[in-house]
């Protein structure tokens, strides 16, 4: 059912610290990713930021993840609310020479019904890749 895990990473002509910026800035997201519809905070407390997410994909679908963040080496999330059966993982942000920097994406995601394997092959090989290089250009956008 849905996805499972999935896991890429990409190199960002970034140091951690402003890529975590990028990935730590929720309300922006929209600006970041076409299919996403509005990011909302809800709240802020115990070290956890709770924000709702709503894309357009066939159809609209809002969820709220609770983000732990560790600046600037790593964010996480998990679902609190939403239709999702889950909705969970992590980006891990390794310092490379130069101001760079090693992104890793993992996600663990379950939409509770049934998706063909071709869908998800198609969420791994094209979603996910466009995914990482729509954040790769938003730290790039800001750098210049």
């Amino acid at each position: 059912m849905g996805v499972n895990s999935a896991s890429q990473d990409i190199v960002i002509n970034v140091p951690p610290s402003q890529f975590f910026d990028v990935i730590a800035d929720y309300e922006r997201y929209p600006e970041i990713l076409p299919e996403m519809e509005s990011a909302r905070i809800i709240k802020r407390e115990h070290g956890e930021v709770h924000a709702q997410f709503t894309f357009n994909l066939i159809k609209r679908v809002s969820y709220t993840l609770a983000m732990v963040e560790t600046p600037p080496h790593r964010l996480e999330w998990r679902l609190v609310e939403g239709p999702l059966a889950k909705n969970s993982g992590s980006w891990q942000l390794t310092p490379m020479g130069d101001n760079q920097t090693l992104a890793e994406y993992s996600i663990d995601l379950s939409l509770g019904i049934f998706v063909p394997k071709a869908v998800i092959n198609r969420f791994v090989v094209k979603t996910m890749p466009r995914l990482l290089n729509h954040f790769k250009y938003a730290a790039d956008a800001r750098d210049s």
